[in-house]
């Protein structure tokens, strides 16, 4: 368990998913740690300046002000955070930027509760360094699709347009897997 000064942490979990947010800040509390959730970068700004948090969990890809936006905003405000960024949409050049922007790690969903502390469990361990091989062609196609499929809220046919594809060509793509590296 994460503890500063003896006494438990205190979470901001930070999604725009509320769902997933709150499955995240119930199992934090059942750990007996202190958590609270909010649904956008505002929103957790506000409640950073009245709560303190000791460490963040922040979502990379939200509505308005992004997490690699709010990681800087958060460490400024609150000194000593630990923030971990989630997404769904994991990709080197994503890691590379949250860690030079303060997170100290960055994980991909899916993920639980227990990963998550083992996250911040492993602070104070050597971090483990950030794959060199670049993405395959497949991997940084998908992850395209992926993002620009998001930007449009789930419009396939809107999707389609913006990457230039038939819509039953996007819809295979889709239907695959995502590529391993």
């Amino acid at each position: 368990m994460v503890q500063l000064s003896g006494s438990p942490t205190r979470f901001l979990v930070v999604d725009d998913d509320e769902a997933f947010r709150s499955r995240l800040v119930k199992a934090l509390q059942g750990r007996r740690l202190e958590a609270h959730g909010a649904g956008s970068a505002d929103e957790a700004l506000k409640l950073a300046a009245s709560m303190l948090p000791h460490a963040a969990v922040v979502d990379l890809r939200m509505p308005g002000t992004s997490g690699l936006d709010l990681v800087p905003e958060l460490a400024a405000r609150c000194p000593g955070i630990q923030i971990v960024v989630l997404t769904g949409y994991g990709s080197i050049a994503t890691a590379v930027e949250a860690v030079r922007r303060g997170a100290f790690n960055y994980l991909t969903k899916p993920l639980d509760a227990d990963q998550i502390l083992a996250a911040f469990e492993r602070r104070g361990a050597a971090a483990a360094p950030l794959p060199l091989e670049t993405p395959s062609l497949a991997r940084v196609e998908w992850e395209h699709i992926q993002r620009t499929l998001h930007d449009c809220d789930g419009n396939i046919s809107q999707a389609a347009r913006k990457l230039g594809l038939h819509r039953r060509s996007l819809q295979r793509k889709l239907a695959k897997l995502p590529p391993m590296e």
